[in-house]
């Protein structure tokens, strides 16, 4: 019995770490889809008119029919357009519905 035993251990442990060895491991896999973060960073064109918004930020107003848009960092740099049509390049900080301005100019 004690033989039987002794052939038999070896052989067990051998079973089990084979099988460890077989188990795949749980990797995350490369996403099509670009990240919120990396889809914030890419530069894009906005076209609207620079308004003072309720709280006294400026902001671009990019349909005013239903009276929405996005706020601009830059206060100092959208100052000069306010009232007036622009096309603003910049980034989309989507939690924020802010706008890092690149660049502003007439539209």
């Amino acid at each position: 019995m004690k033989r039987t035993l002794l052939c038999t251990a070896p052989l067990a442990v051998g079973l089990v770490a084979a099988s460890l060895q077989l188990t795949p491991s749980l990797r995350a896999q490369p996403q099509d889809q670009p990240s919120a973060q990396q889809e914030q960073q890419k530069t894009q064109t906005f076209v609207g008119k620079v308004v003072k918004a309720r709280n006294g930020q400026f902001a671009l107003l990019t349909d005013e029919e239903h009276g929405t848009g996005v706020y601009l960092d830059d206060q100092e740099k959208a100052k000069p357009f306010e009232g007036k049509n622009v096309k603003v390049t910049g980034t989309l900080e989507v939690a924020k519905n802010l706008v890092h301005i690149a660049d502003i100019q007439p539209a």
